[in-house]
């Protein structure tokens, strides 16, 4: 059994503990209303421009672009966004047990998919699986801005450009709540219906110099947008996961600080009693 010493210091470590993880969660917290109002700030951005592509489509039979055509799959591309750090629950490992599960599903051997990967434990992950990763991202701020990923995401739009593959995915945490985190794929190219149309909104919009000469600037920028859009969503979604984490190991800390105490007491109590057992023996000894 242990000593009144041991449970008294497994006490004061638990404390410890919990002060921490309470102070992570209100850290989180503070990291998640700034995230949630970046994303959607960005979400007007973004819908704006799905409503100008969308219409640039839909107006003219006789514009095209190859990021907009499907073609021949010889190799596929997945963006895997993930977390730079721990301590946020599941929120690493489901996302890359539901990708790997799709791409085993899909590809049958490693040279038919490549994998773009942002965040440390995502590499570390896919690194011990020996995946084929082609591009990584890690240390990605907590409240990034494009210029922190334009690199990247200009090279993945290029690369489906220069026919190093022929689709290309996102796989990212959608945020729908502080405790729910949705694992999602998106298709990013190409690129097809980029979402319903609106029968009113086509023909609103007159294009100069012609409508095939700005897709050709907008579609690469819009489908980096896409992937901006859904890091911030993948933020928001982190943030939200390791404030019910650490809202979880607090609680169970102080679960933990109330059985040991009761033990503490317990034992504490057993000592006194078993010291006046002693003093009582003796005294009627001595008698």
């Amino acid at each position: 059994m242990a000593s009144l010493r041991d449970i008294k210091n497994r006490i004061n470590s638990t404390k410890k503990t919990r002060q921490i993880t309470k102070a992570m969660q209100m850290v989180s917290a503070a990291k998640l209303n700034r995230a949630q109002e970046k994303a959607q700030s960005y979400e007007v951005y973004a819908s704006k421009m799905r409503e100008v592509v969308n219409n640039m489509a839909a107006a003219g039979s006789d514009v095209s672009h190859p990021m907009l055509e499907e073609r021949p799959v010889k190799k596929t591309g997945y963006i895997f966004i993930s977390s730079d750090t721990g301590l946020a629950g599941g929120y690493n490992s489901s996302l890359l047990r539901d990708m790997m599960k799709t791409i085993q599903s899909r590809h049958s051997s490693t040279d038919e998919y490549a994998i773009i990967v942002l965040g440390k434990i995502g590499r570390d992950l896919l690194r011990t699986r020996n995946q084929p990763i082609i591009q990584e991202m890690i240390e990605i701020p907590d409240q990034p801005g494009f210029s922190d990923i334009k690199g990247l995401a200009k090279t993945s739009v290029e690369m489906f450009a220069d026919g190093v593959f022929d689709e290309l995915y996102v796989w990212y945490n959608h945020f729908v709540s502080a405790m729910t985190q949705t694992v999602t794929e998106q298709k990013l190219l190409p690129l097809g219906s980029t979402g319903e149309q609106q029968g009113s909104s086509v023909g609103l919009y007159e294009y100069e110099p012609s409508e095939k000469e700005i897709l050709e600037a907008v579609l690469p920028r819009y489908a980096e947008s896409l992937i901006y859009g859904a890091l911030l969503d993948a933020k928001a979604s982190e943030f939200g996961a390791r404030m019910t984490a650490m809202s979880a190991a607090s609680d169970n800390a102080s679960s933990l600080i109330d059985d040991l105490t009761l033990s503490y007491n317990r034992a504490r109590q057993a000592a006194i009693t078993q010291e006046i057992t002693e003093i009582v023996g003796g005294a009627a000894a001595l008698e």
